[in-house]
């Protein structure tokens, strides 16, 4: 059945085409549906080098409209702030008695972490565990600070972190098929702008070298993101 469903979607796209934003996103919604609100994705092939530390792209977003799925946050801190990051939201809290639990079960049940900057000597241990994952805690993509409620509420509201992989390609949740094309559009447009604007210095030649919109089931979309 799915195997139908996706030469069905298939049929509707022209694979020697570049949409417009605006047309790949009418036509990603015009799929034939799953038995699931199927992520729409965002995939950007990037003209950086991977291997060179000033080529890297990295940042975080909130999406306007979020990505329709809620994140379970985990918060490494001092036991002063515990009571705070429950009010927050956080639906794991803890400090050192926490990592060590963790470190010894080796069972991760989040999709994020946060922490304060007196937890990450200690953190330091899980390392192995969530780095792997994507999962420690950095300050680059707002998940280490003081202010440990707003890193939780910003998460929880759907805040997301992206980065190019070692191929320099980005990949990103941008949205739910069930949203209307001008929330889909709302999510991409913001996304797109700020990728624009974290285009490395030292980066040459066309920046965007290839785009595609899809959804979890269906086939890719060629977009053109230098329009």
């Amino acid at each position: 059945m799915a195997g139908k469903r996706i030469e069905e979607a298939r049929k509707l796209v022209d694979a020697k085409r570049t949409y417009t934003l605006t047309e790949a996103i009418a036509l990603v919604k015009q799929f034939p549906k799953a038995g699931f609100d199927e992520a729409v994705e965002l995939h950007v092939k990037l003209g950086i080098d991977p291997t060179k530390g000033d080529q890297q792209v990295r940042g975080t977003i909130a999406f306007p409209h979020g990505v329709g799925k809620s994140k379970r946050v985990a918060a490494f801190v001092e036991a002063a702030k515990e009571a705070d990051a429950k009010a927050a939201g956080a639906d794991i809290v803890g400090g050192e008695e926490l990592i060590n639990e963790i470190a010894t079960k080796g069972t991760i049940d989040f999709d994020v972490a946060v922490a304060t900057p007196a937890m990450m000597p200690k953190i330091a241990k899980l390392a192995k565990l969530l780095g792997p994952k994507g999962l420690m805690p950095n300050p680059k993509n707002d998940t280490v600070g003081p202010n440990v409620t707003k890193m939780i509420q910003e998460q929880k509201a759907g805040k997301q972190s992206f980065k190019n992989d070692t191929t320099a390609n980005i990949h990103q949740i941008v949205g739910r098929v069930s949203m209307t094309e001008a929330q889909l559009r709302e999510n991409i447009a913001p996304f797109a702008e700020q990728l624009r604007k974290l285009k490395p210095a030292s980066a040459k030649g066309i920046y965007f070298r290839n785009a595609s919109l899809t959804t979890t089931m269906g086939p890719g979309v060629k977009i053109d993101m230098n329009s």
